[in-house]
């Protein structure tokens, strides 16, 4: 297995922790500290070394962070994990809903004039501690880089993985990275700069077409990268390497240790383009020391990695055929053997894994399923565990979330499943989710719109119920990279404009505390609409994913005539597409699944 349902924090490990901590906090005359979630890559999956807020907290979530002072300790997190951070931490620890509180606002309510607030410079980027200095500046609190307390404390950190650096087949990506290399570094010459500090892994992963298996669920390599503007690369990483690696780099592709960066970094000429959103304070203060010129921008790797290339959505096709059987096989399984009562949500995970498995082509999976029954599925990120696991029961419905990582795409799907025969309420609100959904799907919009201007078309049927999700609507997804992808999202928040190649999920959902979740996801990606009208320019979505729709679900009385010609239009192209791949016993039961309603 993949993954396991080993709890990997519990609520009584926080106490002493946070007792540590404060000790050392006065030893270094502190205030306060920062403990973020993100590691110095900003990864919302990070290595074991780098589970700083876990162990701390115990809150395991992938997006949060803790400001510990000497008398309150908040933990930080969005409407994705109210539920999950009570249930995960000690009560030694205040949940903050955030973005909604911000962290300046929050600290100077609380600290004193002149109080001094702790933070390591690697893990905060140039724009979060710009953006704090001034909300605290009124108050003359100061912010003061130091050493990891947290490191400082636990004894137990593993070491930095150093894992096999690997050779990304051209043929999905259809772009050599010399090609990438020296396209990038003539933008850097137009815009004056002489080399760039690259700092997300995705972005030098998808540079240099390699992939590694430093972070689970994410085929990536840890490391730090400069790009100069004649299309040299140095990459800072601990990843190992092969004769058949280094052919694959080139003599312009020079490795160096993970560590090297600071050092590097002295030696350079300038302008020295860095990304605020990104990048560390800790490289742009030793830039400042060596009286480096800084441009700041955003990272030159991102929106090309974003816009895929025709040979990466052609290969993710494939990826989602081969997925979606698997998926398919599990339903059918799932159909036959939720409604005898007995199985569990480890169970069901289990076998979800299996059947991906099958196709001998997983990799891994994209990351640890979310296999949650009855009021488990309102946990938006619910992971189960041994301690959590439950039955899967009659009446009840289950939500599973997951994905596969293979070797020519990434997948994310997430599918709401009736356990025996829902009641009104449960159709209902599953049929506005589903026309959230339809409306994503189906809409077509002018060149330059964002993420934020798609958004509401996913709530409005939600809205016109009272109802809504505390999550965006989307997320990028990456080809055989992360699973969660900036910069496009369909989001309230995304103010980057939507771009043919971009993949995006589509999962609006709604979630009964206590009942029920629902969500229904599927992968899109942006691509020129066929002219209409007057023949403006626009984009539209074409579906990635082929997966039934639970029909059992869907009143049909509440769609429109539009919404009810998509869906049946989307359960015949699966089965069409599905025609021949899978068991029979699981065609047989796709035959029903996507009957016209």
């Amino acid at each position: 297995m993949f993954q396991s349902f080993t709890a990997t924090t519990s609520p009584e490990q926080g106490p002493p922790r946070l007792e540590a901590l404060r000790a050392e906090m006065a030893h270094a005359r502190l205030d306060a500290f920062l403990v973020p979630r993100a590691d110095a890559h900003q990864g919302e999956y990070v290595a074991a070394c780098d589970e700083r807020l876990a162990w701390l907290t115990g809150f395991t979530g992938s997006a949060g962070f803790a400001a510990v002072l000497a008398e309150e300790a908040g933990v930080f997190v969005d409407g994705r994990y109210t539920l999950q951070v009570r249930a995960q931490v000690a009560d030694v620890f205040t949940p903050v809903a955030w973005p909604e509180t911000k962290l300046g606002p929050w600290l100077a309510e609380r600290l004193k004039d002149g109080a001094v607030v702790g933070f390591d410079p690697w893990l905060h980027t140039v724009k979060e501690v710009r953006t704090l200095t001034e909300a605290l500046k009124p108050k003359g609190i100061a912010l003061k880089p130091v050493e990891n307390l947290v490191d400082e404390i636990r004894d137990d950190r593993p070491s930095r993985p150093q894992e096999p650096l690997r050779i990304h087949d051209i043929a999905v990506a259809g772009e050599s990275h010399g090609d990438k290399r020296a396209r990038l570094a003539k933008e850097l010459r137009d815009k004056g700069v002489a080399s760039a500090v690259i700092t997300l892994p995705d972005s030098m992963c998808w540079l240099l077409n390699v992939r590694g298996s430093d972070i689970p669920r994410n085929p990536l390599a840890q490391g730090f990268g400069l790009l100069h503007d004649d299309g040299r690369v140095m990459f800072f990483t601990n990843a190992t390497t092969d004769d058949d690696v280094l052919a694959h780099l080139g003599p312009e592709v020079a490795l160096a240790a993970y560590d090297g960066l600071t050092a590097a970094l002295t030696t350079l000429g300038g302008p020295v383009l860095i990304d605020p959103d990104t990048v560390p304070e800790a490289v742009r203060d030793v830039l400042h020391r060596e009286r480096i010129k800084i441009v700041e921008d955003r990272d030159p790797c991102v929106l090309p990695k974003a816009r895929k290339t025709e040979a990466e959505i052609a290969a993710t096709r494939g990826a989602h055929l081969r997925d979606g059987a698997a998926m398919i096989e599990f339903l059918a399984w799932f159909d036959r053997e939720a409604p005898k009562g007995g199985l569990t949500e480890i169970e069901a995970a289990k076998a979800l894994e299996g059947f991906r498995r099958a196709t001998n082509a997983l990799h891994d999976i994209s990351f640890d399923t979310i296999s949650g029954a009855g009021p488990h599925g309102a946990i938006v990120h619910y992971r189960v565990t041994e301690e959590t696991n439950r039955g899967i029961n009659p009446g009840e419905l289950y939500l599973v979330d997951s994905g596969g990582q293979y070797l020519d795409g990434t997948t994310d799907i997430t599918r709401t499943i009736a356990v025996g025969e829902p009641t009104e309420q449960q159709r209902a609100d599953f049929t506005r989710v589903l026309q959230g959904t339809i409306a994503i799907s189906r809409t077509r919009f002018p060149k330059g719109l964002a993420g934020r201007d798609l958004d509401a078309l996913a709530r409005a049927p939600l809205w016109m119920a009272g109802q809504d999700f505390a999550h965006g609507t989307g997320h990028g997804v990456g080809v055989f990279l992360c699973v969660h992808e900036g910069p496009q999202r369909l989001s309230r928040i995304s103010e980057v404009p939507l771009e043919p190649g971009m993949i995006l999920s589509n999962e609006p959902g709604y979630y009964r505390e206590g009942e029920y979740g629902i969500r229904i996801e599927n992968l899109i990606v942006v691509r020129e609409a066929e002219p209409l009208g007057d023949k403006r320019e626009q984009y539209d979505f074409e579906t990635l994913t082929w997966v039934p729709i639970d029909l059992r679900l869907v009143s049909g009385d509440m769609l429109s005539p539009g919404e009810r010609d998509w869906l049946n239009a989307y359960h015949a192209k699966i089965a069409e597409l599905m025609d021949g791949r899978l068991s029979d016993e699981a065609a047989a039961w796709l035959t029903d699944a996507t009957r016209a309603i």
